[in-house]
């Protein structure tokens, strides 16, 4: 059979699959082949006898991995040939037998000799041999097979299931993994409390080395290689010294966040500054602080962050300036340069243009030609700023720190995962075309509950162009059913990975603590009983598909799929009857009462979720669920959850009339075509083009999930060059107008950020209806920003839209086309509305219209 991750390409029912891995199984019935394990018996484990510490600790995990599937742990011996078969271990140009073995002609290592954590697996006579040409490589090698033969790196995390084998059996074809693209591929831990923080300290006494040692092997399963560790109160370097040591055995390269430079975390100051963190006033006490961070951190592999930002990370004061920042660097790699005796160029370093820095160095601030610039979202997973394909490369190269969760304005969002995999790939998509390959780090919170985001994000950091953009819909597709097999088995593969695409896409809508009884409309369209039956279908797919599954499977299961989809599911129900309370309580009709006993019956459930999370497996996942997420009233969270309040009527009393949404029947003018407009208005998802055009090699990609309704729409390349208005390539659609008159367009788009930033207006597109000439509309108009004039960017990215409208546009009635023109690089189109007046009040806008042929 071919395993549910392979490294390469291959063809599932007709389309690519991307997934990862080394070898593929074989059934023992053919033949030949290397015997991993055979009626139970494993082969031994060889370590190369100049393995260092890291791949003797991992090829432990690898024995327990064999055993967990096999039944019987495999003799691991260093140095000296076991008898029989066996699987050696080691690193190319260590000294050891790997060496050997390439100097006998036996084993060519030609592709990775001298690459970055890459190797090569092949059989030699009776030895399976993984040779990594480095220490990640030889690490990465082994877990790699693990995942082969049935242990997903989500085992303890997760608890998914091992696949049990008493035979197992490697096919003979050499695989060789190639070097990663992107060079550090990590995550930061971060806003812990309450969850990661008070569970860490139930099982493991707080953040120590016990607590980093299942973090470490985790990054490493997925071929991560860069930690932030989790820094509010707690620093990693200081409470639990183990936990550093740790990370350089087995190759995880340490670094600090953006507001934490010289390897000194945040707490640090807190416990051992001296004086105020101002550098204008205590610069020596700041510089002695940073130098015990870089004696501490010695010889230990780690990324150093340069830079400063104000305590606890906002911004400096308003006297701090651009000449004070490049001061208090050119101090810093001072400091490198004496502690480390060799030049700061051979220590990686880093700089987070975040936030006002960003601003910063869009007025000139001037970053050393050897430290990597780290880019960064808008923390709600829009890219702010990016390179101009133009401008020369900055010799350090790039990286970006992007967001899965955040504590910040307009609103927190920590509870669950609501990030869309399509979303994450086209900004890290757009990234990666514009040269950001040095590091890719990712703010995951608590790690739970992002375990799908976290593997999608650090597979695609390994290789972006396996998620090319000629076979995106279908790539992603593949990723989640090969994720969903990994996980629960072949069976039941595609109906999981179904269920994960439907939660991406509806939770993806709007994050859980800004929802609430207003957020959809009761009367526009019919939203919020649509949007609850979208909801309840899937909570229903779900529970069915959990009586289907073992029950050894059935905890990951809880955690990975079923959970957030009740969840979050229950909590559009609760505020669905919230809104309905609201509109029977103002009308005092008694129904109000009803809808009020459904409010406490999904709050309470809401509960119960969590106790039932708690309380899995004896407790492991205790505090896991603690986030707050009902009764926000502001950005920040409340400390405890609060029931939003309900109106009870009279059972007797006599009610006004209660307004209801207009189903009216939609005509048809004899001879129309096109969508149809109807109540003033047409909507057309953007993905329902009639015809999509190309110019100078620029074309039109549907991603399927990519927005609120449907499918978006990008132009690639995504770093192509500026289109004249009218020149470039433009999409289609047909539409009937049934009167005269004036119409407008509105673009519902991504609400993507300016990434080039710095021009006399920002991203644009163009309309036009017929040959009229187009209209160029610039989405960010409004200049707003996370930090200025956030007013319309709030809106934005709560809504999760943007939307840009034309002027006026004078049009007869009868059939026309209408046309959507890519000027700039970057935008994502959703939804197009065409409309005479303004639109009902609702959150999605209208359904898409009907189209007739």
């Amino acid at each position: 059979m071919m395993s549910p991750i392979t490294f390469y390409a291959v063809t599932i029912r007709g389309v690519v699959a991307i997934l990862i891995g080394t070898l593929a199984l074989v059934d023992t019935a053919v033949g030949g082949g290397f015997t991993l394990i055979a009626d139970g018996e494993p082969a031994a484990i060889q370590l190369d006898s100049a393995a260092p510490a890291g791949v003797r600790r991992v090829a432990e995990w690898f024995a327990d991995d064999v055993e967990r599937v096999g039944g019987k742990r495999p003799t691991i011996v260093q140095g000296r040939r076991p008898d029989g078969l066996a699987l050696l271990v080691g690193v190319i140009g260590a000294g050891g037998e790997v060496d050997d073995l390439v100097s006998a002609g036996k084993l060519d290592v030609s592709q990775v000799r001298g690459e970055l954590e890459a190797s090569v697996t092949t059989v030699v006579g009776d030895v399976l041999v993984i040779a990594g040409s480095d220490k990640r490589g030889a690490i990465f090698g082994m877990l790699d097979l693990s995942r082969e033969i049935g242990v997903s790196p989500w085992y303890w995390w997760a608890d998914v299931p091992i696949h049990k084998s008493k035979n197992i059996t490697l096919a003979d074809v050499p695989r060789v993994r190639p070097a990663p693209r992107v060079r550090y591929r990590g995550v930061f831990l971060n806003d812990e409390a309450p969850a990661l923080a008070n569970w860490a300290q139930e099982k493991f006494g707080g953040c120590n080395s016990k607590f980093y040692a299942h973090v470490y092997e985790l990054l490493l399963r997925l071929r991560g290689n860069f930690l932030w560790p989790a820094m509010w109160g707690r620093s990693l370097f200081d409470d639990d010294p183990e936990s550093q040591r740790l990370a350089d055995e087995l190759g995880i390269v340490l670094s600090t966040s953006h507001h934490e430079p010289m390897q000194r975390a945040h707490v640090e100051w807190a416990r051992y500054g001296k004086g105020p963190w101002d550098y204008a006033s205590n610069g020596e006490a700041l510089h002695e602080f940073w130098r015990e961070g870089i004696q501490r951190m010695g010889d230990h592999e780690s990324v150093v962050t340069l830079g400063m930002r104000g305590d606890g990370d906002m911004p400096m004061t308003d006297e701090a300036n651009i000449d004070l920042l490049q001061q208090i660097v050119s101090d810093q790699r001072q400091i490198l340069k004496e502690e480390l005796g060799r030049p700061p160029r051979t220590q990686s370093q880093v700089w987070a243009l975040y936030k006002e820095v960003q601003e910063y160095y869009d007025r000139g601030m001037k970053v050393p030609d050897d430290v990597i610039l780290l880019l960064c979202d808008d923390n709600w997973g829009n890219v702010r700023r990016l390179p101009r394909p133009t401008d020369p490369r900055h010799p350090g190269g790039y990286g970006m720190y992007y967001h899965f969760d955040y504590v910040g304005d307009p609103r927190n969002y920590k509870w669950i995962n609501t990030n869309s995999s399509p979303r994450v790939w086209e900004q890290m998509h757009l990234s990666w075309e514009h040269g950001v390959d040095q590091i890719w780090v990712v703010n995951v919170g608590d790690l739970k509950p992002m375990e799908a985001p976290i593997d999608f994000f650090l597979t695609m950091a390994y290789d972006p162009d396996q998620f090319s953009v000629e076979q995106i819909a279908s790539s992603i597709e593949c990723w989640r059913e090969s994720w969903s097999e990994e996980q629960f088995g072949a069976e039941l593969a595609q109906p999981i990975a179904n269920l994960l695409a439907r939660y991406e896409h509806l939770a993806a809508r709007r994050k859980p603590e800004l929802l609430d009884a207003k957020t959809y409309s009761l009367t526009s369209f019919n939203e919020w009983d649509r949007v609850v039956e979208e909801w309840r279908a899937l909570m229903d797919d779900a529970q069915s598909l959990e009586k289907k599954l073992p029950e050894e499977a059935r905890p990951a299961y809880f955690q990975l799929v079923l959970h957030p989809i009740l969840a979050f599911g229950n909590l559009h129900e609760m505020y669905h009857a919230v809104a309905n309370n609201q509109r029977f309580g103002a009308a005092g009709n008694p129904a109000a009462n009803d809808f009020a006993d459904d409010v406490i019956k999904h709050y309470e459930y809401d509960a119960a979720l969590t106790r039932r999370y708690h309380e899995l497996l004896n407790g492991k996942w205790n505090h896991m669920m603690a986030q707050t997420h009902i009764g926000y009233t502001y950005w920040q969270q409340p400390e405890v959850q609060k029931m939003p309040e309900v109106l009870r009527v009279s059972p007797t009393a006599r009610s006004r009339e209660v307004e209801t949404s207009d189903p009216r029947e939609e005509l048809a003018e004899e001879g129309a075509s096109g969508f149809l407009e109807r109540d003033n208005y047409i909507s057309i998802n953007a993905a329902s083009y009639s015809r999509a055009t190309e110019t100078d090699g620029v074309r039109w990609v549907a991603i399927p999930g990519l927005g609120r309704t449907d499918a978006g729409v990008i132009a690639s390349p995504v770093n192509a060059p500026s289109s004249p208005a009218g020149a470039g390539p433009r999409l289609e659609y047909p539409i009937w107008l049934t009167q005269d008159g004036e119409v407008t367009v509105d673009l519902f788009l991504s609400p993507t950020q300016d990434i080039y930033g710095g021009d006399d207006h920002g991203i644009r597109l163009a309309v036009s209806i017929d040959n009229h000439v187009p209209v160029v509309l610039d989405m960010h108009v409004d200049r707003s920003t996370n930090e200025r004039n956030p007013g319309p960017w709030r809106r934005h990215v709560a809504d999760a839209i943007h939307i840009v409208t034309s002027p006026a546009i004078e049009i007869p009635s009868g059939s026309h086309t209408l046309k959507v023109w890519r000027v700039d690089a970057g935008p994502v189109l959703q939804k197009i509305v065409v409309k005479r007046d303004a639109l009902p009040v609702s959150y999605l806008g209208p359904p898409e219209s009907r189209m007739l042929e």
